[in-house]
């Protein structure tokens, strides 16, 4: 019977192996490390089931009467949603341009374009609404800022890497008739991006009225200034109707965000 004397496959070589054993290793050590030194304590876990089980019992039957109370102001997160994703939709496409290598200017306006979409999607939109505020007050003008400012980001570095990515024979044709920066741009650029420019809108519109719900923490106006008043009272019956709300509201959202997409693939 002959048999294989050549060497073993290994998918592999030796180095290659180490290096991967040594990251593997490395990365548990730092999770032994950080849980060690955040110092947690899991004595709780074993009540945990117990306390859910109370909570769940204190929120049930939902307070249906309680339900009239909450449509303005669920109707006000949906505004925030709404004009914050239209205010940072218009403000992202200058930014994006200034953020992709084959339409800005030169390397100034890059590093700016770049700078403006690290500053926006480095803060929490809860940070950004804290800040907004202290700066016009606590109510929906402020929420609907930092949705907009948290935006900007997130929109300007997927539509910039689209950007990157369009077909410059376009460009090229619309260039050699003699048009300007700014037709070219109009003309060749914008109806490629247009598709992603509108999908990545109403992908963000649905991130917004998620995020929205949660801003009335720090005062910034829509349906968690009420969730947050009903646990402060322990009216849990109340919180129960609010997060049905609330599941309604983001269903209905993801449901209009999918079909969106749809039409525009």
């Amino acid at each position: 019977m002959a048999t294989n004397s050549g060497p073993r496959w290994r998918r592999f070589e030796s180095r290659e192996r180490m290096k991967r054993v040594a990251a593997f290793f490395v990365a548990m050590g730092t999770v032994v490390v950080s849980w060690l030194h955040m110092g947690l304590d899991v004595q709780y876990i074993r009540t945990a089931p117990a306390e859910l089980l109370d909570l769940a019992v204190r929120m049930f039957p939902p307070d249906w009467g309680y339900a009239p109370e909450i449509v303005v102001p669920l109707l006000e997160t949906v505004h925030i949603a709404v004009v914050g994703t239209i205010i940072a939709l218009t403000a992202s496409v200058p930014v994006a341009f200034l953020a992709a290598k084959n339409t800005t200017p030169n390397r100034i306006t890059y590093a700016i374009g770049k700078l403006i979409v690290t500053v926006s999607r480095s803060v929490h939109v809860v940070i950004w609404a804290m800040v907004f505020v202290v700066m016009f007050g606590p109510g929906a003008f402020a929420g609907m800022v930092a949705i907009a400012v948290r935006s900007v980001g997130f929109v300007a570095k997927l539509l910039g890497e689209e950007i990157e990515e369009i077909g410059f024979d376009q460009v090229e044709a619309i260039r050699a008739t003699g048009a300007s920066s700014s037709q070219v741009l109009l003309y060749s650029v914008i109806p490629q991006i247009k598709p992603a420019l509108v999908g990545i809108g109403v992908y963000r519109w649905d991130i917004n009225v998620r995020s929205a719900t949660i801003l009335g923490a720090v005062g910034a106006g829509g349906i968690g200034v009420q969730l947050f008043n009903s646990v402060d009272a322990f009216r849990w019956s109340a919180v129960l109707t609010i997060l049905i709300a609330i599941l309604g509201i983001v269903l209905l959202s993801e449901t209009i965000s999918a079909r969106a997409r749809a039409m525009v693939r």
